[in-house]
Order: structure tokens, then sequence, then C-alpha cells
């Protein structure tokens, strides 16, 4: 993936996030969750500026991802939080409209959007993202889910300092962003991936070499041409699919693949090195 497209795809995200708190959630008091709810919290509360909170309470953070996560992902991470808090400095907090109700779903949908594209391009907003994806690595669990859990007590805190019916907005918004992010984060959805192939050995050693997932590997035989051919099995993420395609192209163009969403796996799927190495 090229660097500058990756952190063009990231800036404008950040940017478009700074417009849904600025535009939607906190003319209304709609917090976003997690720190970035915090950050907003005292903003609220204090003459300090949101966007100097976020990067704040982002520091500790961002240190133990960057020894988790790997440079890349928190260098990211950091861009995107100070693109987001940047430009939160400059981005005028006005109603789009009267209507909380209608801010908070839209400003859920605009900010899950924006979330869900930065973490596609491998960075983050930081706070809750980092520890949901932390927590993702461990534990199949969809990442929207496991933030939206995450970000309950910005919820609570949000009740009692301010009322129960803004709590109540903050986490239909929440949710919402949740959605959003899962429907643009696909990484826990599993494929299984069948490759029938002439060249078997060749194609074998470039998925293993390129991706580092086990493959089983049987003889096949054509019904119709019965030409000798090698079937190969394995188990993928969603993410991994756009490298196989160009791999397995390479190699046999003439290869049969197919492609099926798989419910569960059982046995060891890890997915962190993975995942990093091709983010890279």
């Amino acid at each position: 993936m090229d660097k500058f497209y990756r952190l063009g795809a990231i800036f404008i995200a950040s940017i478009v996030m700074a417009i849904a708190f600025n535009m939607f959630l906190l003319p209304h008091e709609i917090l976003s969750g997690g720190v970035t709810g915090v950050a907003m919290i005292f903003g609220l509360m204090t003459p300090v500026n949101s966007g100097i909170w976020l990067i704040l309470l982002n520091l500790p953070i961002l240190v133990v991802g960057w020894m988790k996560l790997g440079k890349t992902f928190i260098a990211n991470s950091i861009f995107s939080v100070a693109v987001t808090s940047i430009a939160m400095l400059y981005i005028p907090i006005v109603q789009v409209t009267e209507d909380a109700l209608l801010s908070s779903v839209f400003g859920g949908v605009i900010s899950g959007a924006a979330v869900g594209i930065i973490i596609r391009f491998y960075g983050s907003t930081g706070g809750f993202d980092v520890i949901g994806l932390l927590l993702t690595m461990k534990r199949d669990i969809p990442l929207g889910f496991m933030v939206f859990t995450l970000n309950s007590g910005v919820v609570f805190i949000s009740g009692f300092i301010f009322n129960w019916e803004l709590a109540m907005y903050t986490m239909a918004s929440i949710y919402i962003t949740g959605i959003v992010v899962d429907r643009i984060h696909t990484r826990h959805i599993k494929l299984s991936l069948m490759v029938v192939t002439a060249k078997g050995d060749e194609v074998k050693k470039k998925l293993l070499t390129n991706l580092y997932r086990g493959i089983t590997v049987t003889d096949g035989e054509g019904a119709y041409t019965g030409a000798k051919v090698k079937v190969l099995h394995s188990v993928i993420t969603r993410y991994e699919l756009a490298f196989v395609r160009p791999l397995i192209r390479e190699i046999d163009p003439n290869a049969f693949v197919s492609i099926t969403e798989t419910m569960e796996v059982v046995g060891n799927f890890r997915r962190d090195e993975n995942y990093k190495k091709n983010q890279m």
C-alpha cells in the first residue's frame, strides 16, 4: 500500500471526524466514546479546548501501542490524533441542526465511517481504538462491539455530569459508530479459501511466504480433463483477500479459486503478526 495514499486517506478521515465532533456532537453536548469522549467532557467543563485534552490523554495509550502494535501503526495514529486535534481548533462549533437525535445519528455515522477508514489504513484515533485492537488480536471479537463495550463508561459519566437524556443520545451515537466501524473494519471476518491449480507448489510457496498461513494440500484430478492438480485449503481474513488474489493470479492465472465466508475457526489462527506485516 502506497505510504502517501495511506496518509492521505487518514488525513481526510481525521478532518471528517473533527467535523462530526464540532458540527454534530459537541453543539448538543453529545459525546464521542472512550478517550475522545473524556476529552470532550473536559473541553466542555474547562476553558481548555477538547483538541488539547485529546492529545494529553492519548499520550500514555500511544506509548503502550508503540510497544505492542508497532511503530508504523502508532506513527499513523499520532498523525491522525494530531490532524483531528488541530482541525477541532479551527473548525467552528456550530449546530447543523437543532434536533439532538438527528445530530447523534449523523454524528455517529460520520465519525464511525471516519474511524473505520483510519483503522482500515492501519492507524487509529488513539484511546480505546488502540485498546480495542489489542484485545481483538487475542480474541475473535468485532472491533466495533469491543469499542462500544469499552465506551459504555463514558455514557454513565456524561449522565452524571450533564443529564441522562444527553447520555442516551451519547449511547445512540456510540452504538451507531460501532456498527459503522464494523461495516468498514472487517478483519474479524474469516474466509475459507480453496485453490485448484496445476502449479500447486509455486502457489503454496507464494502464499506461505507472503501470508504466513497454514495451508492444507491435497491431490486432485479434473473430472473433465483428467489433469492432475493440487487443491490448497486455508482460512484467511477479509483483509488478506486483497493480497491473495493478485498472488494467485501472478503464479497461475487459470487457477480455480473458491472463497466462502466462515462462521468460526477452532484452533491456531494467529492474525496479529501477519496483519502488522502486510500493513507496513
